[in-house]
């Protein structure tokens, strides 16, 4: 029997019930996957097969050990899917920048750099914004991510300083499409389409995450926008194992919010064939 690790943090050391799904398929196969810390100083990680990022959900509160823990897979020679050198790209948000020197759309975006100081009333007059959203450049599930107006810009400038003593923040038009519509969430294994999701903020915020009320529905976006997702990964050096590309539909076009390669929510519970397609992308680096 192979193992492979599925990565975790250590306030759920298990593996989440979404992932549970994929296990039945690779045990048809002869493989085992154990969930694991990837802070548990005990691990060997040489010991199995394969290590996939998967629940490690407190990475970006320490993104210097993180990358630490992922140099030590490097110098190990550990089968690491997503590979090392992606993983650390992904973890900055940084990652938008160099996306949009490629051509794919996001909102627009300020990027203010750590220990700088920004009078956001100005940034959002200058911009030509009514409303942004904030957040740290190295987040996740809508960490530290709040939204902003010019008439509460001069109250929330606080809150802004606050975070530029921390790390690099990134300020973005809000995009009103996130909460009318929703924003899509496509899934892909080894760069090719596997299911999507809508996910809806509840009334009254604006972030989709579950965490703060959101809710998710499978849907099935139109070809273009899953050609216009297509066209992003296939912008990257390597096939992925997985990838989460979060985006809204404005006039037509897929405006790209977030690239997940760390630590998704890959929604495997709502297609049928979404787990067996997982396992089966698995086994194919196994091979």
């Amino acid at each position: 029997m192979t193992t492979i690790a599925f990565v975790t943090y250590r306030d759920l050391p298990h593996l989440t019930d979404s992932d549970r799904l994929v296990m039945p398929y690779l045990e048809q196969h002869n493989v085992t996957v154990a969930g694991v810390a990837w802070d548990d100083p005990g691990v060997m990680w040489s010991d199995y097969r394969a290590v996939i990022p998967r629940s490690c959900w407190d990475y970006h509160l320490r993104p210097a050990a993180f990358a630490e823990w992922l140099s030590r897979l490097e110098q190990h020679n550990v089968l690491l899917l997503n590979p090392a050198p992606i993983v650390r790209w992904n973890m900055h948000k940084r990652y938008l920048h160099d996306l949009t020197r490629q051509g794919v759309p996001i909102p627009p975006t300020v990027w203010l750099a750590s220990g700088s100081t920004v009078n956001l009333e100005r940034l959002l007059a200058e911009s030509g914004w009514d409303e942004a959203v904030v957040k740290p450049c190295v987040s996740a599930t809508a960490y530290q991510t709040w939204r902003v107006s010019r008439a509460s810009a001069v109250e929330q400038q606080a809150t802004l300083n606050a975070m530029l003593q921390q790390g690099d923040v990134l300020v973005q038009q809000f995009i009103p499409q996130v909460v009318s519509t929703g924003e899509w969430s496509l899934i892909f294994f080894n760069n090719q389409y596997s299911h999507a999701v809508l996910k809806r903020a509840k009334v009254g915020d604006f972030r989709v995450q579950s965490d703060f009320g959101g809710t998710t529905a499978r849907g099935e976006p139109t070809a273009s926008l899953r050609a216009q997702a297509a066209g992003i990964l296939s912008s990257l050096p390597e096939p992925l194992l997985y990838a989460r590309i979060d985006g809204v539909e404005v006039d037509g076009a897929f405006v790209l919010m977030e690239l997940e390669l760390i630590e998704p929510a890959l929604f495997l519970g709502s297609h049928p064939d979404a787990p067996q397609r997982f396992a089966h992308a698995i086994l194919d680096h196994l091979q």
